[in-house]
């Protein structure tokens, strides 16, 4: 394919700016779309006379936005985004898979210890109860997609260790089985942690989401706290009229 694309090597803006420009503005406006393949950097070097090192660079920024992704021994493609009902209760590992995708996890924490107060309040427990800590990094084709932590009561789940990628699928061992939850979102920027966890730059748009879980006798099963990229992820809302 040949991209409509124009440069000026005598404008101000250096001219891999300006391919990275018109590409953000394209997939912007939907004239690239997600799963799109774009033309090998040696083809469009030589469509627009510049080097191949310039297109490059130009593509290397979008990737590293999130707006491009590479594929090994295929090319360079729009990213894909995905967006997540909120009016449908499921684990990240289902939905992953519902999409096509590979699910995976990467854990930066697995722990147990004495709630706190905000977490003893999130779950209706007793100030110092045990429960069970999980922090993961959410991948989709080994592609980070969140940073997720969850707080469960320990007299429910059991030990931390028998835990595994799936958390929903251990707590459908288990008989536990979430049949509503709260959320509230907000934007925030990465920190340092959050953006080296997630490939992002620090300060890159993130979707804060709390969650609370609950069983169907209305016990609160998990308090989740998860940063989603903003680059790959839409949360989607329908709305009804009364």
């Amino acid at each position: 394919m040949e991209l409509d694309l124009k440069v000026d090597p005598r404008a101000p803006t250096p001219v891999f700016l300006q391919i990275r420009g018109q590409l953000e503005e394209k997939i912007r406006r939907l004239q690239l779309v997600p799963g799109e393949a774009l033309p090998s950097e040696r083809r469009l070097a030589e469509q627009l006379g510049v080097s191949r090192l310039t297109v490059r660079r130009a593509y290397d920024e979008l990737v590293a936005k999130g707006m491009l992704e590479r594929r090994q021994g295929s090319g360079t493609y729009v990213a894909r985004r995905l967006e997540q009902p909120l009016s449908v209760l499921t684990g990240f590992s289902e939905d992953m898979r519902s999409r096509g995708m590979e699910p995976g996890s990467r854990w930066v924490e697995k722990s147990e210890g004495p709630a706190t107060p905000e977490e003893a309040l999130a779950l209706s427990l007793a100030p110092g109860t045990p429960v069970v800590r999980l922090g993961r990094v959410r991948l989709a084709d080994g592609r980070p997609m969140a940073l997720e932590y969850a707080v469960l009561p320990k007299a429910l789940v059991g030990d931390a260790r028998a835990i595994k990628d799936s958390l929903y699928a251990h707590l459908r061992q288990r008989g536990l089985i979430p049949v509503r939850a709260l959320q509230r979102l907000r934007a925030v920027a990465a920190s340092e942690r959050e953006a080296q966890l997630l490939g992002v730059p620090a300060g890159a748009p993130l979707l804060y989401i709390e969650r609370i879980s609950y069983l169907e006798n209305g016990r609160p099963l998990e308090f989740t706290r998860s940063h989603y990229r903003g680059d790959r992820y839409d949360f989607l809302a329908e709305l009804k009229a009364p």
